[in-house]
């Protein structure tokens, strides 16, 4: 079975920062350290409201990650703003996903299937500009369907309501859910989509979803940054790391 990649979300080293308005925790100096301690990527999403990251942090992110050689996977909405943010930068991989104003953070996976005609156009212009294009949806096999229809390389599968169903002890939810992760897993790769997976991930849930043979990537962000807070980022890391190659490893056995 194939290295899983592991992508580190950089978002909430910028809400402490603005928190109180500083110069500092510095979320691209959070991004060298994961680098450093064996990320593979880094992730960061730009919301309209710029609640955490920045314009000025995109910018530095980009430059970074261009001269360390690693990919910037930068997440946004599906509107005229942040399309033309992206084509400015060119990162590796654009993740597109829902926004809305009033969310703590994501809920949901992008809804596809309505959104067809608004998302297709965008896919076309940032793949012509040499960016990878990832939808992030809901393990659902209409959504998977209408992913690869848009004409998106990559989807990024929610794992948000399995993680919170582990955590509250609803086992037969959890099982249920990880069976559809699953399923929507075999499929995209059926239909030629790599797949990646996000969301809520911790060390009590990342090796079941690690162990899904089809998925290529993790991208996990807001655990890690809390976990720093009592071990530090790169132990922090080093550690999600070595559960997703023992998913992997176990599973190949």
């Amino acid at each position: 079975m194939s290295r899983l990649r592991l992508g580190v979300n950089i978002d909430h080293v910028a809400t402490v920062r603005n928190a109180r308005g500083e110069g500092y925790p510095d979320p691209v100096r959070a991004a060298e350290m994961a680098l450093a301690a064996g990320a593979d990527g880094i992730t960061a999403h730009l919301r309209e409201d710029r609640r955490h990251i920045s314009d000025a942090d995109i910018d530095a992110l980009a430059v970074t990650c261009r001269r360390r050689g690693r990919p910037l996977n930068f997440e946004c909405a599906v509107t005229p703003e942040m399309e033309a943010i992206a084509l400015a930068h060119l990162p590796h991989a654009a993740c597109l996903v829902p926004e809305r104003r009033e969310e703590v953070t994501t809920e949901g996976g992008l809804d596809v299937v309505k959104g067809h005609n608004t998302i297709a156009p965008v896919v076309v212009r940032l793949v012509q500009a040499g960016i990878r294009v990832s939808c992030f949806i809901d393990a659902d096999l209409a959504q998977v369907a209408a992913a690869r229809s848009v004409g998106a390389q990559v989807v990024e599968l929610h794992t948000g309501a399995y993680c919170e169903a582990v955590r509250g002890g609803r086992r037969e939810e959890a099982d249920a859910l990880l069976a559809n992760l699953k399923a929507a897993a075999a499929e995209a790769h059926r239909l030629g989509l790599e797949v990646h997976a996000g969301h809520g991930i911790d060390y009590e849930t990342v090796k079941p979803v690690a162990a899904i043979p089809e998925l290529m990537e993790l991208n996990i962000g807001h655990f890690l940054i809390g976990e720093a807070i009592f071990i530090g980022l790169g132990p922090a890391i080093q550690r999600m790391r070595a559960l997703m190659d023992e998913a992997r490893a176990t599973k190949a056995a």
